[in-house]
């Protein structure tokens, strides 16, 4: 049976079909580049495993307090070896991203000192906690102050306004890699590495931290390996796998990720308690899956980026450019656009596939929000997902697809119900 069959009979019509079947025909050479660092990241994540005698043992867990949990404490010996770290905390006590950083921030800064942003606003969820917009917690009700400085308008750094930025209280510096909810460019690794030396010439002795989701394994190195103190994510993203039920990750210099460990837990604890139940298993092997699940999901960024890109639309990365995470932004100009490509999301899922997603208020952002997921586990965005704020330019975020036939299949749904929308015609 052809594949356009198999399409129709999956309710895709023939005409959205042939054209996305020849969009992908020319990315093959595209597609072999990620493969390859794939295979690099496969490896460095093997030989992770290896040297740090992952074993049998490390695949229970415990209860309790959980001391002298050897899978927990070789899980982070493992991550610290990914990221070349000195340390790493690695727990399904993070309950997401934002956690993660927020565990980050208040472990670092004390009253009295900034945290500067040199990549401009940071995502909507960080808001409340730096004190952006007023929040009961938040490090400015601690005497914590912000600075950003903006991105020029091509989307690159303005160091001029870092430079004079940076000044006897500024503590830590933390850079969002991936661009959030805005249609700017993702930084490369090799682009944090310069913006960190930047920063070192002025300031040697100022934390750097690099809030890395959905960036992990993307390309052959990490942040950590040009000069950040921190990398900070999630493991519902990328280094999960999509096994990973919940939890996050900060990898980094020992002194830091003590501290981190500290505000996780509580003085005089650290990473000596915190029991892992029975998820170690899931984590490990979600990591080891990891460079091929993050590689499937690019494809699919990819693959949107040139399907709607020959449809007129404004992607960002354009179907050309490098990739340095998983998210596709594709600036579709409309409500009712956006909601048609969502509707395609969640009919492509394995779970929730009859459900019709609408906009809604959503703790922690400022706008209504749609969001797109049939996933196995609650909120994960390696997996099949597509979000965006309801406001302009109405740009929708696509990202995650666990295989890269299914993100295909995503994104050939997304364009059939815009097709039956009368959104746009083929």
């Amino acid at each position: 049976m052809s594949l356009e069959s198999i399409y129709t009979i999956m309710g895709v019509a023939p005409e959205v079909s042939r054209f996305c079947l020849e969009t992908e025909d020319s990315l093959k050479e595209r597609f072999a580049e990620i493969d390859r660092i794939a295979e690099v990241n496969q490896l460095k994540v093997l030989k992770a495993f290896q040297d740090n005698n992952v074993s049998e043992a490390c695949m229970t867990g415990t209860t309790g307090y959980g001391h002298n949990d050897i899978g927990r404490d070789t899980l982070e010996s493992v991550y610290a070896s990914v990221f070349h770290t000195e340390s790493a905390l690695v727990r399904s006590q993070i309950t997401c991203g934002t956690h993660a950083l927020s565990i980050a921030l208040n472990g670092i800064l004390r009253p009295g000192d900034e945290l500067l942003s040199p990549v401009g606003k940071p995502y909507d969820t960080l808001e409340s906690i730096i004190g952006i917009r007023p929040a009961c917690g938040s490090l400015k009700e601690y005497g914590i102050t912000y600075r950003q400085a903006d991105l020029l308008p091509d989307g690159s750094f303005d160091y001029d306004v870092i430079r004079n930025s940076i000044n006897e209280k500024t503590k830590l510096v933390t850079i969002q890699r991936s661009k959030g909810y805005q249609t700017r460019p993702t930084f490369s690794v090799s682009q944090i590495g310069e913006l960190i030396g930047f920063i070192r010439s002025i300031k040697p002795e100022v934390y750097i931290m690099v809030d890395n989701c959905y960036g992990e394994l993307v390309e052959e190195i990490e942040p950590s390996d040009v000069g950040a103190d921190l990398v900070v994510g999630s493991l519902i993203k990328n280094p999960g796998g999509g096994l990973a039920p919940i939890g996050g990750y900060i990898a980094g210099k020992q002194e830091l990720i003590d501290r981190c460990a500290i505000r996780l837990t509580t003085a005089g604890l650290g990473k000596d308690v915190g029991a892992s139940l029975d998820v170690n298993r899931l984590l490990y092997q979600g990591l080891f899956l990891a460079p091929t699940v993050t590689a499937s999901a690019e494809k699919g960024a990819i693959f949107a980026a040139n399907v709607y890109e020959r449809l007129g639309y404004k992607c960002v990365p354009n179907a050309t450019e490098s990739r340095h995470d998983i998210i596709q932004s594709i600036v579709l100009g409309s409500p009712e656009a956006m909601i048609a490509f969502c509707k395609g999301i969640q009919k492509a899922a394995p779970v929730d596939s009859f459900v019709a997603p609408e906009p809604y208020p959503m703790a922690g952002y400022h706008c209504d929000v749609i969001m797109a997921a049939g996933n196995f586990i609650q909120g994960s965005s390696i997996e099949l997902s597509a979000d965006g704020p309801i406001e302009e330019p109405y740009a929708i975020y696509f990202q995650g697809g666990l295989t890269w036939y299914h993100a295909k299949f995503g994104i050939i749904m997304s364009l059939n119900e815009m097709v039956n929308a009368g959104i746009i015609k083929l």
